[in-house]
């Protein structure tokens, strides 16, 4: 089976990702984007399903390993009973082609490897045809599937049963560069990558984006690593931003509860952004806003939720029967068929994140405004209809409280547009259509003990409550509030973390359970530090902050019982909200810090 979810690296060029384990094995990689089929496959089966294994032939050799300061270029140190040498692996920041770079270096003695190349492309469905096409003196490997084609250089690969492997070794001082290079199969291959440039190259392009990070409150190496983590997911020619690089990893082990989150959701994407912006990214904020207006272009009504990376539309889920899914965790899915529902919170969150650009300082284009009229005009159209939620419910549409307050955030900052920033629109009719939203929640959001519910038809809560203060609906310390909170500890709390709401309740259409969302606890600890329990926000960030693998990567949930991460990563939604509950343990309020005293105007 696949290592641990949390025991994988990430490696990153902001165009795809690879997942590697310290034991040295890479068994995710899709090339050339995020949401291609995959090259390696065997985090969703087995190493058959593709991976490349490169580690001491020493078998009791260990290892260590980190990132290079504020890079994405790992560094692996194995210590062997003959000797000591590191493994730098990382995804060059090239302009026009894409390769995998996996340098040895021997530091004493002498330390003897073994690699295990085994090329699956498709995801697993097409074993390549492979060749030598190099030399004595330059070994090269090319493996051809389609209109995919890699070659592999640096070392002397020998066939043997759909694997290529090879043995050498490294004294004290020298170094084996092995380089995995993507090309398509109708071009000649590339060129030998030259290493020492690239590796200069990828290391100052990393440092140098994250050289202007300003925190000086609790949790900078979390959050640092965490911001760098939503640029790693950020693609670099589109804009686009993945909520994760990787497919079907489980929110429940064995479970059926597995979904592809390698595309564009707008809302993780419109959260991602407030996170960068509010550390002086305007930059990403400009590129993603330019990505919205390809992806959205056309009528209003046509919009989606979700896109691929460069703004496709058709994203049709299937099941992929040809890997078996991780430990056995089935169906593996391509694809996400939420991509055909309506939700109501997404283009308030849209319009939240492009409202704290413009207060952050990006001017509107001469397309942007007009842009967010025109949404603002579909949420005005839709403001009747139900919805499938945040958590993208596979049962009935309903009417969810935090989808019809992320409506009223739309009208709301409509308003604020037109009456403090000098944009055009029907500000008079926006704001009516606004406090009649309101008071429809205050009246049908609100249970008879005094707490915000999930929808208006149960007596249920739900985590997603806890961003109604975020986005200046009502304080943090608002009565309502308060008893939402405690109703919260009282029904989805499980060893101390918090469920996104009760799956037992039926409400999602779905067989089994999931684990704790790692946003929602992170999103507690918000709003324990704006109502005043910093002590309980503390506590809780801790423990949170301690959930990170050894390289301060997230998952999307956390298995309290087995103690192991679950569900796709790294994931952009539980690194975004880590930067926010840092932000707010060091007196950042976040989203609705510019509305006078944390509340919206009614």
């Amino acid at each position: 089976m696949p290592a641990p979810i949390e025991d994988y690296a990430l490696l990153s060029d902001c165009r795809t990702a690879a997942l590697v384990s310290s034991e040295g094995s890479i068994d995710w990689l899709c090339l050339p984007r995020f949401d291609a089929p995959s090259v390696f496959g065997a985090l969703l089966g087995d190493p058959s399903h593709g991976c490349w294994t490169l580690r001491p032939r020493d078998a009791s050799a260990t290892a260590t390993r980190r990132y290079l300061p504020d890079t994405f270029i790992l560094i692996t140190r194995w210590e062997s009973e003959d000797g000591v040498a590191e493994v730098q692996e990382f995804l060059p920041m090239t302009e026009d082609r894409t390769d995998l770079v996996r340098r040895v270096i021997g530091v004493s003695g002498n330390v003897a490897f073994t690699t295990e190349l085994r090329m699956h492309f498709d995801y697993a469905r097409a074993l390549p045809w492979v060749r030598q096409v190099g030399s004595d003196q330059a070994p090269a490997l090319s493996a051809i599937a389609g209109p995919e084609a890699v070659v592999v250089r640096g070392v002397a690969l020998a066939a043997s049963d759909h694997a290529h492997t090879a043995d050498f070794t490294v004294a004290a001082g020298e170094h084996r560069e092995l380089v995995l290079t993507w090309h398509a199969s109708h071009e000649t291959e590339p060129a030998p990558l030259d290493v020492e440039d690239a590796i200069a190259r990828t290391r100052a392009w990393w440092q140098g984006w994250a050289s202007p990070i300003e925190h000086d409150g609790p949790y900078r190496d979390a959050v640092v690593r965490s911001l760098l983590v939503l640029r790693a997911l950020t693609d670099r020619d589109t804009g686009g931003i993945v909520a994760a690089p990787t497919t079907s990893l489980p929110e429940e082990f064995g479970g059926s509860r597995n979904w592809d989150y390698r595309y564009v959701w707008l809302r993780d994407a419109a959260l991602t952004l407030e996170s960068l912006i509010a550390h002086g990214f305007l930059a990403e904020a400009h590129h993603w806003r330019r990505w919205l207006l390809r992806a959205v272009a056309g009528e209003p009504a046509e919009v989606q939720i979700m896109y691929g990376i460069a703004g496709e539309r058709d994203l049709a889920e299937r099941v992929v029967t040809s890997l078996p899914g991780y430990d056995g965790a089935a169906p593996v899915r391509v694809g996400n068929g939420a991509v055909a529902q309506y939700q109501g919170d997404v283009l308030g969150e849209v319009l939240v994140a492009l409202e704290a650009a413009r207060i952050a300082g990006l001017e509107e284009s001469a397309f942007s405004w007009p842009l967010q009229r025109a949404l603002i005009d579909r949420v005005v159209a839709d403001i009747d209809r139900q919805d499938n939620g945040i958590w993208e419910i596979r049962g009935p549409v309903r009417w969810f409280t935090h989808s019809r307050v992320m409506m009223w955030a739309a009208l709301d900052r409509g308003v604020r547009a037109v009456r403090e920033h000098g944009l055009t629109g029907d500000a008079d009719r926006w704001e009516q259509m606004r406090d009649r939203l309101h008071a429809e929640i205050d009246e049908r959001g609100v249970h008879r003990d005094g707490y915000f519910v999930q929808h208006y038809e149960t007596d249920e809560v739900d985590a997603s409550l806890l961003t109604l203060p975020q986005v200046g609906y009502c304080a943090a310390d608002d009565p309502r509030m308060l008893r939402t909170v405690e109703q919260m500890e009282q029904t989805l709390m499980r060893d101390g973390l918090l469920m996104r709401y009760r799956t037992s309740s039926g409400v999602d259409g779905l067989e089994g359970g999931e684990h704790p969302f790692l946003a929602c606890s992170f999103w507690l600890v918000e709003q324990y530090a704006a109502s005043g329990r910093l002590d309980d926000a503390r506590a809780l960030m801790d423990r949170l902050v301690g959930l990170v693998n050894d390289l301060g990567l997230l998952s999307e949930e956390y298995d309290v019982g087995g103690a192991r991460q679950a569900g796709n990563t790294p994931q952009a939604f539980s690194h975004l909200t880590l930067v926010r509950a840092a932000d707010a343990l060091g007196g950042h309020s976040g989203r609705a810090a510019h509305r006078r005293g944390g509340v919206a105007s009614r």
